[in-house]
């Protein structure tokens, strides 16, 4: 938390300066270069912290029937815009024939993005990328195997890095030679990952000539699973026009950033300073006048759960039943959960993506 929380300071207030029509092309190539190093920073953050927890025995497997079709879209769409920009032809082979089943979707999704990142990061411009996702069959009835390669024609790996590649903080010369960022711990997670979910994962790679990842993974078979389809969202902000949001925010550099961001889009945003101010100004507001709480967890006097939990106990239906949304620098699995289990109808980690806390809000209010 208290690593994350300046990482957003730094880029909600470029995101903020972004918009700034009156840089100069100087200053916006700044600009650029400070958000760059910040997403590499706050990447960083994210892969020790993932680390740690891995290693400290917290990270547990949760599976949920889910369209195995629908991760393997979401993987290759991520990485299509950079592979455009690089050149890069990114083919996609699909063979599923079994489209429900139970899988642990945020762990095999961080997997397949590190991998897949890597294969961007290591591809120099005109190369290419397959992405081949098949349905193997398993001796163990209600179960398939699925079996991942994520291939390119890539810079490679030596036969000598390839022994220690797992290994935390382990970069081969030749990305350093190349001057290619990296942290030298997403293929150590990626391990991990493969290894908590019981899978194996291999490796065939020559120096010049590219690399092939092979993750394989089992799956008990979604019998019978109808998925629900989310109501789809029309790209029109201008539902949020005049909407009064209550935000419980005790950093003020976090609020002064999140109060911006929804000023653009016509919000009306009253402070409060932590739980117990916000209890106090939504128990004196009239019945209906917020529409949504945005909800800091960890504030002094009392944190954004027992404030959350005194909400939806109050008498009054339409302030109990008010939509409250966790923003906060705990971004754990756990800590979405706890804000589900507190009451509160969904979970936005700082820092702040601008996409997703929109998008949430017109979710509620549509």
């Amino acid at each position: 938390h208290d690593i994350r929380t300046p990482m957003n300071a730094i880029l909600g207030y470029t995101e903020l300066m972004d918009k700034n029509g009156e840089l100069g092309s100087r200053e916006r190539d700044y600009l650029g270069k400070i958000r760059s190093s910040g997403e590499y920073l706050l990447s960083l953050i994210n892969n020790v912290l993932d680390m740690s927890r891995i290693q400290s025995g917290k990270e547990h497997i949760d599976e949920d029937a889910a369209d195995v079709l629908k991760l393997a879209d979401e993987i290759v769409a991520t990485f299509g815009r950079a592979m455009e920009e690089k050149n890069i032809t990114l083919s996609k082979n699909i063979s599923i024939s079994t489209q429900y089943i139970y899988m642990d979707c945020v762990k095999l999704r961080q997997i397949f993005l590190n991998l897949m990142s890597n294969a961007c990061k290591y591809t120099p411009d005109g190369g290419k990328i397959t992405f081949t996702m098949l349905e193997e069959h398993c001796e163990e009835s209600g179960f398939v195997t699925l079996k991942t390669v994520i291939e390119d024609t890539g810079i490679g790996m030596s036969a000598q890095f390839q022994k220690v590649m797992f290994d935390q903080f382990s970069r081969a010369k030749e990305s350093m030679a190349n001057e290619i960022q990296g942290t030298g711990l997403g293929l150590a997670i990626v391990k991990k990952l493969v290894d908590l979910l019981g899978g194996t994962i291999t490796v065939d790679s020559e120096l010049g000539k590219g690399s092939s990842f092979t993750v394989v993974t089992k799956h008990r078979i979604a019998a019978d699973y109808e998925e629900k389809q989310s109501m789809n969202v029309v790209d029109d902000t201008s539902r949020l026009e005049g909407i009064r949001v209550l935000l419980a925010e005790d950093n003020d550099l976090n609020a002064e950033i999140a109060i911006e961001i929804l000023s653009q889009y016509g919000v009306i945003v009253d402070r409060a300073e932590d739980g117990v101010v916000c209890l106090d100004m939504l128990q004196k507001a009239e019945a209906g006048y917020y529409d949504l709480i945005l909800m800091d967890i960890q504030m002094p006097n009392m944190d954004g759960y027992k404030a959350t939990q005194a909400i939806r106990r109050m008498n009054d239906l339409s302030k109990r039943s008010i939509p409250i949304l966790a923003m906060t620098a705990n971004a754990f699995e756990e800590d979405k959960q706890n804000a589900l289990n507190s009451g509160m109808n969904g979970h936005l980690a700082k820092p702040i993506n601008v996409d997703s806390l929109i998008k949430a809000l017109s979710e509620i209010m549509a």
